[in-house]
């Protein structure tokens, strides 16, 4: 299956809808997702918010913002398909918990789509996996039992994955600001790897 088929698959799927595992999504699916056979980066993160939803542009809210910073790039390499792909484990807004945070990723997604949308995508070298269900899928073995302990260990991660290697972050949502300060480690020594990576694989000029 054509990469143009495979998107138009997924941006018409309502099976979070029609045939929810678990509860019916509360609003109208909209998947918000970027790949294809040309991308070296892909971004593995968590599932889109409100805000993304909305514009139906990925990491096009504050986290994005952060995400770009620690990339090193700005928003026109970022949403180029062809340099970066976008692949949340949840491809619809999840809604709200009770407590006004976001709702885990749907699990549909993962079971309907991943495997195919990763096997499509053999020219990858370098997978970010943002948050712990991301890594859950991706890393494997090589998680650890809380995601700042997958995160502390990223470059050995790094190291010991090989086409495409794979580097665990943390979300960059502004609500882990207090973990950033907490941590140092992550922007003294995670940081300059990542970008060091990305300004290899990207083109901007």
């Amino acid at each position: 299956m054509g990469v143009a088929t495979l998107l138009q698959q997924i941006h018409a799927c309502r099976l979070c809808r029609d045939d929810p595992t678990g509860k019916v999504l509360p609003h109208e699916p909209r998947p918000v997702l970027q790949f294809s056979t040309e991308a070296k980066i892909c971004i593995a993160g968590q599932a889109p918010g409100k805000r993304v939803h909305d514009t139906g542009i990925p990491f096009n809210d504050p986290s994005g913002d952060r995400l770009r910073d620690w990339m090193g790039i700005g928003r026109d390499v970022f949403y180029d398909p062809k340099q970066i792909a976008i692949v949340p484990m949840g491809f619809c807004f999840p809604g709200y918990d009770n407590k006004g945070g976001d709702l885990p990723p749907r699990k549909e997604c993962r079971g309907a789509w991943h495997d195919a949308v990763f096997d499509a995508m053999p020219q990858l070298e370098l997978i970010l996996v943002i948050g712990q269900y991301a890594q859950r899928y991706h890393l494997g073995s090589l998680r650890q039992k809380r995601v700042t302990e997958t995160v502390a260990a990223a470059r050995e991660i790094w190291r010991a994955t090989d086409r495409p290697r794979y580097l665990p972050l943390p979300h960059p949502s502004w609500r882990n600001t207090g973990w950033l300060k907490k941590n140092p480690w992550f922007e003294a020594q995670i940081l300059p790897l990542l970008r060091r990576e990305v300004a290899q694989l990207v083109d901007c000029t």
